[in-house]
């Protein structure tokens, strides 16, 4: 699960195996692949960050792809 804020300041948490797109318009808008839709505070990056941290934590991203990427989570040398 990942949280994320909805416009109103309410926390969300959001089964990230479950989110299909992320998009900003300028709002970011996560769709879950039951259709619902979540407009949240956070950024697209941020989303995509805990979604990340979410996958890597229990095992799913390190079997697809291997160590991680330190410029793709935004680590500065």
């Amino acid at each position: 699960m990942i949280q994320v804020t909805r416009l109103n300041g309410t926390k969300l948490h959001l089964n990230a195996l479950l989110i299909e797109t992320v998009e900003e318009t300028p709002d970011t808008i996560i769709t879950l692949t039951t259709g619902r839709k979540f407009i949240v505070v956070e950024n697209s990056s941020d989303v995509i960050r805990a979604i990340r941290h979410y996958l890597r934590s229990i095992g799913v991203l390190a079997a697809v792809t291997g160590p991680a990427d330190p410029q793709s989570e935004g680590a500065t040398s």
